[in-house]
């Protein structure tokens, strides 16, 4: 993450991620403020082992395209929102890579999706975790089908 501010978003990264038995990393590295340790940390992290990498940062939002400079494994951003632009400013910075660094973008505190779509990536060649995103998806339907039924229950009483 660009700053500790952002650390609510990536908490709920790291609850997804766990829940799904991905192990992770977490550091903050700023794309201005230290340019040289998320460089360092981008050009070494397929040598460590990572398939993905997820940046979130905030306002300028450069730290995904920076990371994604250094690093041909996917990079998935997440914008975060801030005071002035409600993120907007972060959302445009993370999503207009220029061609031939690519940065996958997901929504405005998107840190759920962002750790989705990494266990996706990754599972194109585990089919475990496959097997594990698929039982997430039936779970997540199975309770959005009990609120409708529960729903359906009130307004019918």
């Amino acid at each position: 993450m660009g700053s500790d501010s952002d650390l609510p978003v990536l908490r709920k990264t790291m609850d997804t991620l766990a829940s799904l038995d991905i192990p992770y990393e977490c550091h903050v590295y700023s794309a201005h403020r230290t340019p040289g340790e998320a460089r360092d940390f981008a050009a070494s992290a397929r040598e460590k082992g990572f398939g993905v990498l997820i940046a979130a940062a905030g306002m300028a939002a450069h730290l995904a395209g920076a990371i994604a400079a250094n690093t041909t494994l996917p990079v998935i951003g997440i914008p975060c929102k801030s005071t002035c632009l409600d993120g907007i400013d972060a959302l445009l910075s993370t999503v207009m890579m220029p061609s031939g660094i690519p940065v996958a973008t997901v929504a405005i505190n998107g840190g759920v999706n962002a750790a989705l779509l990494s266990a996706q990536i990754l599972a194109v060649e585990d089919a475990e975790l496959a097997a594990r995103l698929d039982a997430k998806r039936q779970s997540d339907a199975a309770k959005v089908l009990e609120k409708d039924a529960a729903l359906q229950s009130d307004l019918n009483s």
